[in-house]
Order: structure tokens, then C-alpha cells, then sequence
């Protein structure tokens, strides 16, 4: 790469740069900011800003023993991520970092055996079978509205810290929508992935140690006790699912995503599939995967979205107006009106701008990939920094940094440089579903209530996996007649 003229920080043995990175991001997000800034490259992604700086846009580091590669120039993005979904994936430091956590499902999956899981989940997400899931989603959020109101009727103040709420109501919708499970069950798992999450974002920082997961550690043996304990509650529900088709209660084993992995697996054992076969620990991987990747993203974009609504009440006013005129005065969308709510669209947009559901994308080339004159070897990971292309002056204007939803009125802009949902073949699957579920949740709370942002709000967006406010967001509620 140094005969390309690219250029990077020195690394240390075995550890790369993990070391400088880590004290860089220690030190960065160690207190909350001092206003509501949207500015939080140099906070969250502190490396990126001091490397690109010093050695360009374009440079190599190590994560550990895995050599990355910047790329920020959004025609070469566009080219890796729609040209060498085939040639490209998860790096085994991925592999590892999420073993534990969420298997080998679809987000984890290479080759031959991510485009047949695909295949399998693909319908799920997909026509009437999506349209299907208005309902559900309708419902939980009536529920969490009755609360909400409850609450706000009883303090004075009516503060709330609406994640709480938010992560509770997506997780009640992906366990019924797409493992058909009681809310309860839903909620154990739902307690126990978050746990896990945070016991498998700590431990990934020893990955550049070969065999680190294998240490006797705290991280590791609160990992492995977290890890049975899910997969004992996802079999009871797969076991239930089998037990009712067995004893002739049904006939097949759902209509939901659970119910496809079931009847994937039983067409193998008959003979049928491409040679790639579904187990009860791949169908576990994957019911772990959808559960994280259904509620948590989903449940962070209302998280932010509604702050940012809360910290600027003009647009808040806008949308409830669309929200009121286009469904009648407030009730429920139907999913026709979904499509016609143009500016509350236009506010998610800005707001998956701002928070990114991922904050960077980590791709391995697994055979030598050639980008423009760009040559990138096998075995090198390709590193898109997304959170800075999205707060990228030169591609968004001086106002990156701003809350403006007024840039997504028009649909045309450069490829490669909004990507919230990762682009290409294996852009994210469950995409459609999130913008239905945010827009229902978020029009039906916001006919509602009127909201303020707290005094008692701390401005501290953190990385764990994903963006999140380290202190939550509290939000004072006036419920609407």
C-alpha cells in the first residue's frame, strides 16, 4: 500500500493501533458535550480525524493484527459495495468479536452461505407479508402510549427518558411479529442480548490477543452463561413451534420468520435445498441476530429523532400538522398514508444522517480487489468511516453539522454518501420494516403529545456497536387532547 502513496500510523506489535485508538476514544467521550451539537465526529470516531489529518483520506491501520483501509471517496464506495459483495465480507476479527453475541446469522454470514440465508429471510421483510406487520405495530404502540400518558398525567413535570420506552416497544414488536413469542419471553431475551452486547463490545478490545476468548476472564465466563441462557429461551419457543405442528395443532410452523427458518430446515432433512443446510444453532444465530438488529437500531433512531424533534420545536410543529392532515386528524396511519407523510420521512432521513445506525463498514477483500488505481490486497479490510461521510462538509455544505431536513426534499444526491442502511447487495435486509415501524411509532406518538427536551438531558452520544446517548434522553410530555 506505501508503493500507492498510502500512508498510516505505525504499529505495535500484535496490539496494531488498538492501544492509540482506545486512548484517543477514552478520552474523547469521557464527558458529556456542552450543548446539543450534532458535531460529533471528533468525538465518536477521534482516529479517523487525527490519521486523516496527518496521512490523508485515504490510509492504512491495524486493527490489532487486521490491516484497514480508509475509504472515504464515495465513487470507490459505491464501485465496493454494489462490485465485490462476492469478493469481500466479514473479516475472522468480526467473526470472533461476535460469536458469542450473535453466531453466524445473516449480518455475520460470507459467500455462498450469506446469499442462501438471505434467500431464506429475504420474503420476510418483503410485499404483503411486511404490510402484515402494520397491525402489530399499531398495537404495541397504542400500549406504550397508554403508558406514557399514564406517567405524564402523574408528574408534574411529565419527564420521561424515552429510550426505555422506544427499545421496550421494538423489542414487543419483533418478538411478536417475527417469532410470534408472549411479550414476556420477548422481554427476558431482550434483557439478556442487551447484557450480552455490553459484555461482547468489552471483550472485543482483547481480540488482537490470538485465543483472548478463550481466557477464564470475568468478560468471557458472564459471556458464555449470558449466551446459554438466551439460547435455552429461543429453543423453548423453537421447541413449542415444533411440538404444535407434531401433535397436529397446526399444520405448519408460522408465517413468520421463525416459521421460514423451520420449514427450511425440515425441506433439507427431506431432501429438498442447494446443498446448504439450516440447524437449530444457525436458526438460533439468526432469531438472535433479527431480535438485536429488529429492535435496537430501530429503537435508537426514535431515540434520536425524537430528540432532535424535542430540541427543535418548528419542525416538530410541521410534522404534527402532516401528521394530522394526512390521517384525519391524528389516528393511526393506514399504509397509504405512510407514503404521503413526505416530511416526517424527510426528519428520519436527517436524523440516520446525523446518527447513523452504524458507524462504520468493515469489509475484508478476500481475493486482491482493484477500485479505480486502487489496489487493495486479500486479507486487507476496507473501512468506511459512515458517521464522517454523513457529516462530510464537502459533500453535505457548511451546514453538516446542522439539524436540516430540508436537505432530503430532494431525492437526487451523490451515491455513496448517505448510506444508513449500508448499500449494494448486502445493504440491510430489514430496511423497509424499520422505516415502517419508525414512521407508524413516530407519527401516532407525535399526534399525541407535545415535548420538550429535559434541563436534566446530557448531550453524550457514545459507541456501543451502535450510537447511543450514554446518560438516555429525557423529554418532558404534554399529551394532546
Amino acid at each position: 500500500m506505501e508503493r500507492q502513496g498510502v500512508r498510516g500510523p505505525k504499529p505495535r506489535f500484535l496490539t496494531g493501533n488498538l492501544l492509540h485508538m482506545a486512548s484517543l476514544s477514552s478520552s474523547s467521550t469521557s464527558h458529556p458535550m456542552d450543548s446539543i451539537s450534532h458535531d460529533i465526529v471528533a468525538r465518536l470516531l477521534p482516529h479517523f480525524v487525527s490519521w486523516s489529518h496527518r496521512y490523508g483520506n485515504t490510509f492504512l491501520f491495524w486493527n490489532g493484527t487486521e490491516p484497514r483501509l480508509c475509504l472515504t471517496d464515495t465513487e470507490l464506495i459505491k464501485d465496493f459495495l454494489t462490485k465485490c459483495s462476492t469478493v469481500s465480507g466479514r473479516s475472522w476479527q468480526q467473526l470472533q468479536g461476535s460469536n458469542h453475541f450473535i453466531g453466524r446469522g445473516l449480518l455475520m454470514a460470507n459467500g455462498a452461505q450469506w446469499y442462501h440465508q438471505r434467500h431464506i429471510v429475504g420474503p420476510a421483510f418483503m410485499g404483503d407479508r411486511l404490510k402484515g406487520y402494520a397491525g402489530h405495530m399499531v398495537e404495541c404502540t397504542e400500549e406504550m402510549l397508554r403508558s406514557l400518558r399514564r406517567i405524564a398525567a402523574e408528574s408534574p413535570s411529565g419527564e420521561v427518558e424515552i429510550g426505555e420506552y422506544v427499545t421496550r416497544l421494538t423489542a414487543d414488536i419483533i418478538a411478536r411479529t417475527e417469532f410470534g413469542t408472549s411479550y414476556e419471553k420477548g422481554n427476558q431475551i431482550f434483557h439478556l442480548l442487551t447484557l450480552l452486547q455490553s459484555r461482547c463490545a468489552q471483550a472485543s478490545r482483547r481480540l488482537c490477543f490470538p485465543g483472548s476468548r478463550y481466557f477464564p476472564s470475568k468478560y468471557n465466563r458472564e459471556i458464555k452463561a449470558l449466551k446459554m441462557e438466551v439460547e435455552r429461551l429461543l429453543m423453548e419457543i423453537i421447541e413449542s413451534r415444533k411440538d404444535c405442528v407434531e401433535i397436529g395443532r397446526s399444520n405448519s410452523y408460522g408465517n413468520d420468520l421463525l416459521g421460514m427458518l423451520l420449514d427450511e430446515m425440515e425441506n433439507k432433512k427431506r431432501g429438498g435445498g442447494n446443498g446448504l443446510s439450516l440447524n437449530l444453532q444457525l436458526i438460533m444465530d439468526e432469531c438472535k441476530t433479527f431480535f438485536f438488529a429488529g429492535h435496537e437500531t430501530t429503537a435508537l433512531l426514535l431515540t434520536w429523532t425524537i430528540m432532535l424533534l424535542a430540541s427543535n420545536p418548528s419542525w416538530q410543529d410541521k410534522v404534527r400538522a402532516e401528521v394530522k392532515h394526512v390521517c384525519n386528524g391524528g389516528g393511526p396511519p393506514s399504509l397509504d398514508q405512510l407514503s404521503k407523510l413526505t416530511l416526517l420521512h424527510m426528519v428520519i432521513n436527517e436524523a440516520l444522517r446525523l446518527y447513523p445506525p452504524a458507524t462504520v463498514l468493515p469489509r475484508m477483500a478476500f481475493e486482491d480487489i482493484v477500485l479505480g488505481e486502487l489496489h487493495i490486497p486479500k486479507g486487507v479490510s476496507v473501512w468506511i468511516p459512515v458517521l464522517a461521510i454523513h457529516h462530510s462538509k464537502k459533500l453535505w455544505g457548511e451546514d453538516a453539522n446542522d439539524f436540516n431536513p430540508n436537505r432530503f426534499a430532494s431525492k437526487s444526491f451523490t451515491p455513496g454518501r448517505f448510506m444508513p442502511f449500508a448499500a449494494g447487495p448486502r445493504n440491510c435486509v430489514g430496511q423497509a420494516f424499520a422505516m415502517m415501524e419508525a414512521k407508524i411509532i413516530l407519527a401516532m406518538f407525535i399526534s399525541r403529545f407535545s415535548f420538550t427536551i429535559s434541563d436534566n438531558y446530557q448531550h453524550a452520544p457514545v459507541i456501543v456497536l451502535t450510537i447511543k446517548p450514554k446518560y438516555g434522553v429525557q423529554v418532558c410530555l404534554k399529551p394532546l387532547d
